[in-house]
């Protein structure tokens, strides 16, 4: 049998930015679940605070390209990689001039988050789909992890419905106590509107585009559900609670969370 293909989206990985609990969780458990006969991919935004001779980025050429229209504007596509060689593993970045080369991640120096921080996640996980399927690598699970990774649920479901490479993936999102501050921009419902979601779909945005009703969003469209912080905003909790239907990893801690997230891939699966 065919080794289980698993695609990791991550808003952040060590040591190409400095170590967070999702930056840290990014770099081992994809290790680990390659060691336990998975196949995988990674891939994580190319911020312009990353080093990119110090980590050996390359740009890939084939891969790079591609323009992805948002509001009627075309954002070119860079593809680059490079390789954790004591993991025998390599990760995979979305570059773009326009998003992500200014020396910060998702605020500036001061802490202000930037304004185009939705246009940013809507760039980052369709990049990262476009480029899985110029790849022709169809992975089965696709997990998500940070919010601004966590779009690929609606994505998949909705614009990637029909799509021979991604129709049967199954989404999990990681849910993490990493909110963001400023409500996105109050555009954002349009602009995934124009890529093929109904407003069905995003009545949870109409009228409040802040971290709460966007994660709720990203719930609704997951196969499945893992905490990822030990702690996680009350509000989420309970509306992860009320979705009896959807399959519910509780917080794992560091002993214990790769093969307990190897396991819970296997259940979403139907393995």
């Amino acid at each position: 049998m065919d080794a289980k293909k698993i695609l990791f989206i991550a808003q952040e990985i060590t040591p190409y930015l400095p170590e967070t609990e999702i930056s840290r969780i990014c770099r081992n458990l994809p290790q680990g679940i390659q060691e336990r006969g998975r196949e995988i991919r990674t891939f994580m935004p190319k911020f312009g605070y990353i080093n990119e001779r110090r980590n050996q980025l390359h740009e890939v050429i084939r891969l790079s390209g591609m323009n992805l229209i948002i509001e009627d504007t075309d954002h070119p596509l860079i593809i680059k990689v490079a390789s954790i060689q004591s993991a025998r593993m390599q990760v995979y970045f979305i570059d773009n001039d326009d998003f992500f080369q200014r020396k910060a991640g998702i605020a500036d120096a001061k802490g202000n988050e930037y304004e185009d921080n939705d246009e940013r996640a809507i760039f980052y996980v369709r990049g990262v789909l476009e480029t899985v399927k110029k790849l022709r690598w169809i992975p089965d699970v696709i997990h998500c992890h940070g919010w601004m990774s966590d779009l690929a649920a609606v994505y998949v479901k909705r614009n990637y419905a029909d799509d021979p490479c991604l129709r049967n993936a199954k989404v999990i999102c990681s849910i993490y106590d990493d909110a963001f501050k400023s409500k996105l921009n109050t555009a954002m419902p349009g602009k995934l509107k124009s890529n093929g979601v109904t407003d069905k779909d995003l009545a949870l945005l109409k009228n409040d585009t802040g971290f709460i009703p966007y994660m709720k969003l990203a719930i609704d469209f997951s196969d499945g559900i893992i905490q990822g912080s030990q702690q996680i905003d009350p509000a989420l909790s309970e509306y992860i609670a009320s979705k009896k239907s959807t399959p519910f990893l509780p917080y794992q801690t560091e002993d214990t969370y790769i093969d307990a997230y190897n396991q819970f891939y296997d259940k979403i699966m139907g393995v």
